[in-house]
């Protein structure tokens, strides 16, 4: 019989990253001979908690436990409680974020030197860990908790510079990406970008782009050095840039996912248990409240509703939202729009939305105030769209949904992803937003885009194309985490090489 293996998980700690790498330490945990440790701090352990509670019940079984580790905010000069990047007062915080998070490699080795894991699956955005898991001849896992083809796209944007090119004139001037496989859909084409749509550190040359640049070559340096990569995606999605990510750039990759199906063992009831506990705790939690929401979209036809929400951290100005808002009452369609705010701007309803707006849209549009159950929302017969910022873990539950996409990419490797759903998988269309930006602008999308956007995922022959690719899509993401589909089997090879895995200690 194998012996026991331990994995230990250690997330970085947005809500981005802490949700699927909680699915997928239950996905490890699910298998026989195996359990899973998640590392995190104090204030993320409720919402891994609650993530882990209804997954095949491993949690029941001990499967998975939680260890705490202290997050230094006083030692890097944040504000205490900031213990992921939803808490922070101001994003000008996020250098003295990172900062923190690096001071958590002496206690995460003092654990490892507790636990003796046979494995670190860690963040990419910890790159030390590589050299931690050395120390103590433990193979590390790399978790990027986005797809295969952003990490593509990003790597031949870094190494070969085309927005530097000078036939790049301006901002908006088109760049083919080069050397990227050319997508088996769309007819082929070239895969296109501007300079607005980089990350801002990637076009200047100032402290914090110099300071990124280390961040993103320590980030590569360990991932190459590392045992491998495990993906959250599934090889039949990208299979071309998972054939580029293996055999050009060099990287020894698993395909697991989809992660957010790790439950699909178990029975209905339960099944939608584990979709409503993922994450935070939710604004529609309280039972009378969730019961009116649920009425609702079950009276509501099917791909009648459109679902509009932009992650745990995009932040949208008064009159960016104003826009939105008048798009999907002028669209005429159903609609479930989740809007965060910060604190402070919580309770100013009436100067980000047209006046008398929930009036009018009483019965028609539900606005949720926080956190909701996406997946569950996702996987209601009654959704028939999804506006979103094309973070990778929205994208693969739409994915999985079947659910056709307005892509309205902010942030991060977002533009890439939009990239992906639009031309290669051709199973949305953009709304039109072409500047990288961590504050969404005033002038940035008008409420007749909006109103454009989310009738061609709705209604038409278009919108009939979208929505069979999607559900064709959504078939193979189920097919492939059963017995004998491709992430089963990646599952199950990578874990017989871990089993058998020596690693050398570093000098």
């Amino acid at each position: 019989m194998d012996r026991e293996l331990h994995i230990l998980f250690f997330s970085f700690l947005g809500h981005g990253h802490l949700i699927p790498m909680c699915d997928m330490a239950t996905l490890f945990a699910s298998r026989r001979g195996v359990r899973a440790t998640i590392v995190t701090t104090p204030l993320n352990a409720p919402t891994i908690s609650r993530t882990i509670q209804w997954g095949e019940g491993a949690h029941a079984n001990n499967k998975i436990q939680i260890r705490i580790i202290k997050f230094p905010c006083e030692e890097a000069g944040l504000p205490e409680g900031c213990e992921n990047p939803e808490s922070l007062p101001s994003p000008s915080m996020m250098p003295d974020f990172h900062k923190a998070a690096t001071m958590l490699q002496q206690p995460l080795e003092h654990l490892l030197l507790q636990e003796h894991p046979d494995c670190l699956v860690a963040s990419a955005l910890f790159p030390w860990t590589t050299h931690s898991a050395a120390k103590f001849n433990i193979p590390r896992l790399v978790f990027h908790a986005t797809g295969v083809f952003a990490l593509c796209a990003a790597e031949c944007v870094r190494i070969y510079q085309p927005h530097e090119k000078d036939n790049v004139s301006s901002d908006a001037d088109p760049f083919v990406i080069p050397h990227l496989p050319k997508p088996s859909g769309g007819g082929g084409k070239e895969i296109t970008m501007a300079r607005m749509s980089l990350p801002n550190y990637i076009k200047s040359n100032d402290d914090e782009a110099e300071s990124r640049a280390r961040i993103v070559n320590a980030i590569i340096e360990s991932e190459v050095t590392s045992f491998g990569v495990v993906v959250n995606s599934f090889y039949e999605l990208e299979q071309v840039y998972a054939d580029y990510y293996n055999q050009v750039l060099g990287r020894k990759a698993w395909y697991v996912g989809p992660v957010s199906l790790c439950s699909r063992g178990e029975d209905e009831d339960n099944l939608d248990k584990h979709k409503h506990k993922r994450g935070k705790q939710g604004s529609i939690d309280d039972e009378l409240k969730e019961r009116v929401f649920f009425n609702w979209l079950d009276s509501q036809k099917p791909n009648s509703v459109v679902y509009v929400c932009f992650g745990s951290i995009a932040n949208f100005s008064e009159t960016q939202l104003k826009e939105l808002a008048t798009g999907l009452e002028a669209s005429g369609h159903q609609f479930i729009w989740v809007v965060r705010r910060s604190k402070h701007s919580q309770d100013q309803d009436v100067e980000w939305l047209p006046e008398g707006f929930e009036r009018r849209m009483e019965g028609r549009g539900v606005i949720i105030r926080g956190w909701a159950p996406q997946v569950l929302i996702l996987d209601h017969e009654a959704v028939g769209g999804f506006v979103t910022h094309c973070g990778w873990n929205s994208t693969l539950e739409a994915v999985c949904a079947g659910v056709p996409i307005v892509t309205w990419p902010v942030c991060a490797e977002q533009f890439y992803n939009e990239k992906f759903v639009t031309e290669i998988l051709e199973i949305g269309v953009p709304v039109g937003v072409k500047k990288w930006a961590r504050v969404v602008g005033d002038d940035s999308i008008t409420s007749s885009a909006v109103e454009r956007a989310i009738n061609r995922i709705m209604v038409g022959e278009e919108a009939e194309s979208i929505r069979n690719r999607t559900h064709k899509l959504a078939q193979v993401a189920r097919t492939v985490v059963q017995q004998n589909g491709s992430s089963h089997s990646h599952l199950t090879a990578l874990i017989q090489q871990l089993r058998s895995a020596s690693l050398p200690k570093l000098p």
